[in-house]
Order: structure tokens, then C-alpha cells, then sequence
């Protein structure tokens, strides 16, 4: 795709965002400065400035990639933020999931997660293992979209939903947001309950054992620690 192609795309994808040119350079680590002379012809955009683009957007904006794109395997469906697969490949790995736990107060519950593209779908899906309560594992889509800047992991049941936000990434790869589910009350009624998660890099945690870790037991300081963070750092806010 020609230099004037690639503006074109991009001040549709800013357009369509309704992204000001300001927060897509700084997303993007580059000077507004740089994007500008980009956009008006007068310095060509080098390819590490398309690449950081694309990655911000979600999007290609050079013929090749879109082409890479064709059909749907590899750009998401438009619902779930339509992010390029070569755009969040970085998030593809096994997590260790923790939250508090519903049953035992002050008590940690520690479980996996993986986060791969599914390749016959064409968008990123997730899927728990090694639950104590493995009946309530959860599976469903990744959507990425680019207004929130935020990862929605969402399950759908039969209309029946469960939903984790989480933000960005941290430097060392742990990902920190709200789960809002339905836990199990008096005899067969289901109550609303939200708390805090974290998502940590698997190998972060070697040795862990799955399940519910409580004062005293190994690693419990390490992972309450971690847990703490999404209240302690802002990545998410309880409001009564």
C-alpha cells in the first residue's frame, strides 16, 4: 500500500474511533509532531511507526496485513473490537487467575487460565482449568476494543453471562480488573457478586498449588499481595 494509502486508512480508523490524532500518538509512544508529517505527506511513515499503530488500532493498515486478514482468520469480528491477531499475540499464554475467595474469608483462590487465538473462529478466546469447583469453569470470546482500552473475557450460557474487565498489562505482563458473576446462595438461588482479579504470567507463580491458599499456607502472602494490587493501584474501584 502507497504512503497516501496508509494515511487514508489511518484517518478512517481515527475517524471511526473518533480518536484524536493526540491520544493515537500517545498510545503509540510516538510525537504527535511525527504523526502529523506522516498524515500530510511530508515524512514518510517509517514501518515501526506502523507497526506501534497497528497495535494501538487493531487493526492493519498496510494491503499485506489486511490481506492477512481476509476471511476473518486473523482480524476479529468488529463486536468484539476487530483487533489483528499479529496485534495481540502478545496476550496468548496460561495465566494464573486469582480472586478472593466466596467461602473461606481472607482466603485466596488460585486457578488457570489460557488465552489463545482460536484459529477456525477468528478472535481470542479463553478457557479456565484446574478449579476446585471445576462444574463453575468458564469459557467463552476475548473482545479488545479500542475506546476502553481495556480486556473483556465474557462467557454466554444460554443468555446467562459472566464477565471479567481487566486493564493492560503492567510491565512484568499481570493484567488487573473486576469478575462479575452469579455465586451460588440459600438452597438453588444464584446472587450477583463482583470482586477484584489479577492475572498473572504463569511461570510467575511456579509451584502454586491450584485452589484455595489461606493465611499460613505457602505463597498466601505472595498472591494476597498481588490480589491487592487492583484496589491498591486503581485498576478497578469499589462504589457503594
Amino acid at each position: 500500500m502507497s504512503e497516501q494509502g496508509v494515511a487514508d486508512r489511518l484517518r478512517e480508523e481515527l475517524a471511526r474511533r473518533r480518536m484524536s490524532r493526540q491520544a493515537l500518538a500517545d498510545m503509540a509512544r510516538i510525537s504527535l509532531s511525527t504523526l502529523e508529517k506522516a498524515l500530510s505527506g511530508s515524512r514518510p511513515f517509517t514501518l515501526a511507526t506502523i507497526v506501534r499503530i497497528e497495535e494501538v488500532l487493531g487493526a492493519p493498515l498496510r494491503a499485506n496485513a489486511a490481506q492477512a486478514g481476509a476471511g476473518g482468520k486473523d482480524l476479529a469480528p468488529e463486536h468484539m473490537g476487530a483487533y489483528a491477531r499479529a496485534a495481540v499475540h502478545w496476550i496468548e499464554q496460561d495465566y494464573v487467575t486469582l480472586r478472593a475467595s466466596f467461602g473461606t474469608p481472607g482466603a485466596v483462590i488460585a486457578y488457570r487460565t489460557r488465552i489463545g487465538w482460536d484459529e477456525e473462529a477468528g478472535h481470542l478466546v479463553f478457557a479456565e482449568s484446574d478449579r476446585a469447583d471445576g462444574a463453575f469453569a468458564q469459557s467463552g470470546h476475548v473482545s479488545m476494543p479500542n475506546l476502553s482500552g481495556h480486556i473483556y473475557l465474557a462467557t454466554n450460557e444460554s443468555g446467562q453471562h459472566r464477565l471479567i474487565i481487566l486493564g493492560r498489562p503492567t510491565r512484568d505482563g499481570q493484567m488487573f480488573g473486576l469478575l462479575t458473576t452469579l455465586q451460588v446462595g440459600a438452597g438453588s438461588q444464584l446472587v450477583p457478586v463482583a470482586c477484584p482479579v489479577a492475572f498473572v504470567p504463569q511461570a510467575q507463580l511456579a509451584g502454586l498449588a491450584m485452589g484455595v491458599t489461606a493465611e499460613g499456607a505457602p505463597m498466601f502472602e505472595a498472591c494476597k499481595a498481588i490480589l491487592d494490587r487492583a484496589l491498591q493501584d486503581d485498576f478497578c474501584r469499589w462504589r457503594q
